[in-house]
């Protein structure tokens, strides 16, 4: 199967049926929590306060950097080729490790491709307590205060593949309370993000692989972003990544009636942006017939409400859709010429200050890297090309992002050999590219950074530490067998969608992900310290 939009639609309606299969209440549920659980601590002690102890909470940050600050991270450049492996854990049944983990009160949080989310000690491993949810999820638990539930202080909130979002008590997993977002054709497949009381949530359209069938009414799926409260888990407000209304577009060749336009899906973390009461998120390609304007596009929205405030849209004309050809004919559901599928993914937009000057930067499957300024309606700063000898195929150069620092930003390269890229935050200047030895497939997960050191997982399976001059100096290859601190058989395999996390003296992965590439599946999340 060549077409790899077509594969990561299949893949998602295979692992969405897993899932769905998997995510039936195993015996030992309780109320959704899992009372049977294998290697539990000895004792379940009061959380403390959220800030007492340094925590990695969600995706990347409020702005989206996946930077963690010495004192947070506590470990220095000079630590990390000291790490070695201090526990694993084994996913049960796991093949595809989507959720990212998440650190906060020394717990750390994560999620199952089977629905089940997990609180586990940092140091040791052992098992606090497992929800059972009802389904997968690219999500980063976020921990975060709560109000409303008697003695409970703190909530771990997540997002579903099927938009249903969950209020957990961050202590003993109980459900707090659970809301179906969906409006209409959308499905999830990022992190949400928190501030102020509420969740930012973004959703994707879901015609990208039934949209080329006659006998199908395309296309009328839209990406969108809602606002929740987090204590209640009410909806607040929705917005559209289309603003302009659908329309008739005539009936194809079958007689179905064609709508349009569609798609502009948001596939990543909304970026926070409390100065300016903004919310920035990235936009993919169109579905069907005709193009919108916010396809592959930086929106920002206003938080109060959900109003557009502007947009800058990198690619004109990108429709894409599965089983569609190169060019179609007119009576078809696909657009005349199909577009190169350059979406705006994870990470897609970082907020950064250099010099009391705030910058937007954006990078994605179309291998091209931004600068915007968020004081001028999203005003293209800088451009730079991040591919040298030829354009990004529709798997995408940028595919789940980078990570910032406050001097340069990083960008992981899928390409042979990988790559990482260093740009200068205020020119785009390309400083150096990592000469990372990886194989054909290079690398499709995030960064994410510490003082000195950028971390990087690949296709290969392997992950890597690079230094301030772009040398490798530490590396883990994550594919083979573990022994685990529950006695879960587990296996290592590719880093994709989940990116390493850094607190308090130790970096946390999920390890295993067959993804669009032929990756390796795996079950298992790692524990590293400096020894």
């Amino acid at each position: 199967m060549r077409n790899p939009k077509l594969l990561t639609a299949v893949l998602t309606a295979l692992a969405g049926s897993l899932a769905a299969q998997l995510a039936q209440p195993p015996a030992g549920v309780s109320q959704g929590v899992l009372t049977d659980l294998a290697n539990r601590c000895p004792a379940n002690p009061a959380l403390g306060n959220l800030e007492d102890s340094p925590s990695w909470s969600g995706w990347g940050g409020a702005t989206n950097a996946r930077y963690q600050p010495a004192a947070a991270a506590g470990i220095g450049a000079t630590d990390v080729p000291k790490l070695k492996l201090k526990w694993a854990f084994g996913l049960p049944g796991g093949m595809s490790m989507y959720s990212q983990p998440a650190v906060a009160f020394g717990r750390v949080f994560v999620g199952n491709d089977n629905g089940v989310v997990y609180s586990l000690d940092s140091k040791s491993g052992c098992a606090y307590w497992a929800y059972q949810a009802d389904m997968f999820g690219r999500f980063a638990p976020i921990a975060a205060p709560i109000a409303g539930y008697g003695s409970t202080r703190y909530a771990i909130f997540f997002v579903t593949r099927s938009t249903t979002a969950y209020a957990l008590d961050a202590h003993d997993g109980k459900l707090l309370w659970k809301t179906q977002i969906r409006t209409g054709l959308n499905n999830l497949s990022a992190t949400a993000a928190f501030h102020n009381g509420r969740l930012y949530v973004p959703m994707s359209g879901t015609e990208t692989l039934v949209g080329g069938d006659l006998n199908y009414e395309c296309c009328k799926s839209r990406g969108a972003v809602a606002a929740v409260d987090a204590n209640t888990g009410k909806v607040l407000w929705v917005t559209q990544s289309i603003q302009e209304p659908l329309r008739e577009l005539g009936e194809n060749a079958n007689g179905k009636q064609r709508w349009g336009p569609a798609g502009a899906s948001v596939w990543n973390t909304p970026t926070v942006d409390a100065k300016r009461g903004l919310i920035y998120v990235g936009t993919g390609n169109n579905f069907g017939r005709v193009a919108a304007d916010t396809s592959d596009s930086i929106l920002a929205l206003r938080m109060e409400d959900g109003k557009m405030m502007w947009h800058h849209q990198e690619f004109q004309g990108d429709t894409f859709m599965a089983r569609c050809q190169a060019t179609n004919r007119a009576d078809s559901n696909c657009p005349e010429t199909l577009g190169p599928d350059y979406d705006f993914g994870g990470s897609s937009a970082i907020l950064q200050s250099v010099d009391g000057k705030d910058i937007l930067l954006a990078a994605g499957k179309g291998g091209v890297a931004i600068a915007l300024d968020p004081d001028q309606e999203g005003k293209l700063l800088w451009r730079t090309q991040l591919w040298e000898d030829r354009k990004p195929s529709a798997s995408g150069l940028v595919v789940w992002g980078g990570a910032a620092d406050g001097r340069r930003v990083y960008y992981p390269l899928q390409q042979p050999g990988g790559g990482l890229k260093a740009l200068d935050i205020q020119t785009g200047k390309v400083e150096w590219n990592a000469a990372i030895r990886a194989d054909q497939r290079g690398q499709a997960g995030p960064a994410s950074a510490i003082p000195g050191i950028v971390f990087t997982g690949g296709w290969d399976g392997i992950l890597r530490a690079v230094d301030a001059a772009g040398s490798v100096v530490w590396s883990f290859n994550a594919v083979r067998e573990f022994e685990t601190v529950n006695g879960v058989p587990a296996k290592g395999g590719s880093f994709g969608c989940a990116g390493p996390v850094i607190v308090g003296g130790m970096v946390f992965a999920t390890s295993g992900y067959p993804g669009t590439l032929r990756g390796t599946p795996g079950n298992v999340l790692l524990a590293f310290e400096a020894q």
